[in-house]
């Protein structure tokens, strides 16, 4: 399945939604809460079960684990028989709600909007190596010992064709093509083996980086912090893993304004998914919603191309089988208090 979540406007109010996208070939947005209680009234079953396999918010959705799972598919599977007249067709759940959207119907919002957490990674080991020759220095052994990241804003996501703002502090703002993992349920102390079964999913992650904040930032020995916490994007759906499968071969590519920047393979990781998932779970609990970011492939930003985004700009970065992320540039905001902002415009930070 492809999970989205999406706003709707109602006579009283908009409303975030649990959907799953399905392209036939146009886009349709099956809302699964609705459906679900459509489809369990057909089975002669309490539609009131809806509200507890098929929860309209992601984060409650994925604790249900397995079970809510396997109802989706037979919720999205009844929405697919019934709705065959498309969007238009009159198909409502019991309680007179619509069950099936066009995309212009709708907004997507990051198929997580609010994950519980989000660690990004540095797992691509010619990133590592393009960053180290940048700052004229080998590669510190000890990135080899443990995949590394760094705790983002979990409060900052954006979804697909969102603008994104430019800080008022910077002058080089930055993309990062990158895959997520998303954490299906909640675990502790995991080994690799274990930890690839905790994994409800993958979407496409773009973590934007005011480069010359965050290089004061790291050659103070701290950080990254305002140099990546005012925006992360993410979607434009989240793929189950069952459908997607490995999510080691998948071509990658980022496109500015239509001009293709670069391409890389998700394959280039030094450190798979489920390793990073285990070292996170060390001594620490993982819970349903938190995202894992992979990092970027050498030339998927900027930072590796020296070749930098501008106000208006817009980045689609597109990935086999997980879709395409579109995200546009906001406009710059005045200086606020952080006067040391375009101060180190040779920006050399390293993620």
């Amino acid at each position: 399945m492809k999970l989205v979540t999406f706003a709707v406007s109602t006579p009283v109010g908009t409303f975030e939604r649990l959907g799953a996208a399905v392209e036939t070939p146009r886009t349709l947005i099956v809302d699964l809460n609705a459906a679900g209680a459509a489809w369990l009234e057909r089975k002669g079953r309490s539609q009131n079960l809806a509200d507890a396999l098929l929860p309209p918010d992601i984060l409650q959705f994925l604790e249900g684990g397995a079970e809510s799972l396997d109802a989706a598919r037979e919720a999205l599977e009844f929405a697919r028989t019934e709705g065959r007249g498309g969007p238009s067709a009159e198909f409502l759940d019991p309680k007179g709600r619509r069950v099936l959207y066009g995309e212009n119907d709708i907004r997507l919002l990051a198929p997580v909007p609010r994950p519980p957490a989000f660690r990004d990674f540095f797992a691509f080991e010619d990133h590592a190596l393009k960053g180290a020759a940048r700052r004229g220095e080998p590669l510190s052994p000890s990135w080899y010992d443990q995949p590394v990241y760094y705790k983002g804003n979990h409060r900052e996501f954006y979804g697909p064709g969102a603008t994104v703002p430019w800080p008022s502090y910077t002058r080089k703002l930055d993309f990062e093509a990158e895959i997520a993992c998303i954490v299906g349920r909640r675990g502790r102390d995991l080994s690799s083996e274990k930890a690839a079964g905790h994994i409800a999913g993958y979407a496409i992650l773009n973590d934007f980086s005011a480069r010359d904040i965050q290089k004061n930032e790291m050659l103070c020995r701290m950080g990254p912090a305002k140099g990546k916490d005012f925006a992360n994007a993410l979607g434009p759906w989240l793929v189950t893993a069952d459908e997607l499968g490995s999510p080691d071969e998948l071509a990658i590519s980022v496109w500015v304004n239509g001009e293709k920047w670069s391409s890389g393979r998700s394959g280039g990781r030094y450190w798979s998914f489920p390793t990073m998932l285990s070292h996170v779970s060390q001594e620490e609990t993982v819970y349903p919603g938190d995202i894992l970011g992979s990092g970027t492939y050498a030339g998927g930003c900027g930072l590796d191309l020296d070749r930098w985004i501008k106000p208006g700009d817009t980045i689609e970065i597109k990935a086999d089988n997980l879709g395409v992320l579109k995200s546009v540039v906001g406009a710059p905001k005045a200086s606020t208090h952080l006067k040391y902002a375009g101060k180190n415009t040779g920006a050399s930070a390293t993620t």
